[in-house]
């Protein structure tokens, strides 16, 4: 892996860097089962060339960077399943094989485009929990819990050829300090990380997102920092707040604005929804956002669109 910041030549090509969309939402448009506890997981072990042809749409679709299957990947989540250690270590690294191959016959289809990035997908210790607590923060840990938790999945993540670490979806200061300590472990790996928020200045455990700022400040392997997996029309203030907190390169990749049932494990849509991801990229572009995609509920659609607002700036320059 590379010493440098894999985000430094996209950044420098482009005004911002597209990522991709939901790869749950899309597996499940594809006939995959998802609503278990392991979620998007789960097809890692049933129908892992499904995930390879996600990963391929939406670098058609114009993604510069795919986000692993390996949200909810974890040895503890796997052994639920009867798989051994041995087998959930495979399963991880077969997250990150499955978007490398995507991306090789991406590039083989389109040779002179610029190598698309693979991100590991980190997600929080909450995620495992699979209650819906990576939109509250409300649980607890040791430090040395929360790492002996995470250690292997970004062992896996990153012996398998990850660019980098997505450490999403995080909701829990302590969690997030904790990610940090261990990835001091892997020196040479990079991480963004991407909060859920109770409001637009503070983590969702109710953590004042200056003092998650600051601290992240201080750590040289964070090479960027923002939101995801939050509504639609929550995502410019908060950005804001983090543009005037932080030089890092801001993410943001939102859901759809449909709301999340932690029970039943399915989305409800809320009111009328007519606002695309698109049309706030203005708004995203003035205060700092320069990795944007979608979560949730996004589709290769929605990231179709914003490849093509990104290739007009990029011509404009």
């Amino acid at each position: 892996m590379s010493l440098t910041n894999p985000l430094t030549s996209l950044l420098t090509q482009h005004p911002f860097i597209v990522l991709d969309g939901a790869l749950a939402t899309e597996l499940e448009t594809r006939g995959c089962q998802i609503t278990d506890s392991l979620w998007s997981a789960n097809v890692l072990i049933n129908q892992p060339e499904i995930i390879r042809q996600v990963h391929l749409d939406y670098f058609r679709a114009g993604a510069q960077c795919a986000i692993t299957a390996s949200y909810q990947a974890s040895i503890e989540g796997f052994a639920r399943r009867g798989l051994n250690t041995e087998q959930a270590q495979a399963l991880i690294a077969r997250s990150v094989t499955l978007a490398i191959e995507a991306r090789t016959e991406f590039l083989r289809e389109q040779p002179t485009a610029p190598r698309p990035l693979v991100a590991g997908s980190v997600g929080p210790y909450g995620a495992f929990l699979a209650d819906g607590s990576e939109y509250r923060g409300d649980y607890s840990l040791t430090p040395e819990a929360f790492i002996d938790f995470h250690r292997p999945r970004i062992t896996q993540l990153l012996a398998a050829g990850a660019d980098l670490l997505a450490c999403e979806t995080q909701p829990s200061f302590a969690e997030i300090q904790a990610l940090c300590q261990l990835i001091q472990e892997f020196p040479e790996a990079r991480a963004w990380f991407s909060v859920t928020l109770k409001d637009a200045q503070h983590l969702s455990d109710g953590t004042p997102l200056a003092t998650v700022a600051n601290f992240l400040a201080t750590q040289p392997q964070v090479v960027a920092l923002g939101i995801n997996c939050i509504a639609l029309t929550e995502t410019t203030a908060a950005l804001a707040h983090l543009h005037r907190l932080t030089a890092l390169p801001l993410v943001v990749y939102p859901n759809s604005g449909e709301t999340y049932d932690a029970t039943s494990k399915t989305w409800h849509q809320g009111g009328t929804h007519c606002q695309q991801l698109s049309d706030y990229l203005p708004d995203w572009l003035a205060v700092g956002a320069r990795l944007i995609g979608g979560c949730c509920r996004t589709s290769p659609t929605d990231i179709q669109a914003l490849a093509q607002q990104q290739s007009a700036l990029t011509n404009r320059q």
